[in-house]
């Protein structure tokens, strides 16, 4: 996908024109069709990356993550394992029990696979803060 085409997903996504992209961020009318045959300052580029919230090497084509942030495979395997390690610790013990009283074992199966969606959702919100937040800036972008 090239730069052009994936600043024009993002307007879709956004639900705005390419026009109203320029006028937002201040670059002359036209201009963004025509970085299909030009190469763009990095300035420009940078103004748009940051009206996205994506990182210039995404806008490239230099990584598929929009932001720094974002998880990664690695960051997915590793909520995996700590979710594995939860549900371990839930079954072997015996102290783990729900608000009406009953164990991880005595719950349906209904509340057992909404239990762990919960869990691995919580996983995967405090992975992306801590990346957000922990990140070194030199590595941000």
């Amino acid at each position: 996908m090239s730069l052009v085409e994936k600043i024009k997903y993002l307007c879709e996504e956004k639900k705005i024109s390419l026009a109203e992209l320029e006028r937002k961020t201040g670059i002359s009318n036209g201009q963004i069709r025509k970085w299909d045959t030009s190469t763009p300052g990095i300035d420009k580029l940078k103004v748009i990356a940051d009206f996205f919230d994506v990182s210039t090497d995404y806008l490239l084509g230099r990584t598929d993550k929009k932001r720094y942030y974002d998880l990664t495979e690695k960051d997915e395997q590793d909520i995996q394992k700590e979710l594995q390690k939860m549900i371990n610790s839930m079954n072997s013990n015996s102290s783990f029990a729900a608000s009406d009283g009953s164990t991880i074992d005595e719950l349906d199966e209904e509340d057992k696979e909404l239990l762990l969606a919960s869990l691995e959702q919580s996983l995967r919100i405090a992975k992306r803060i801590a990346k957000q937040k922990f990140t070194p800036k030199k590595y941000r972008n």
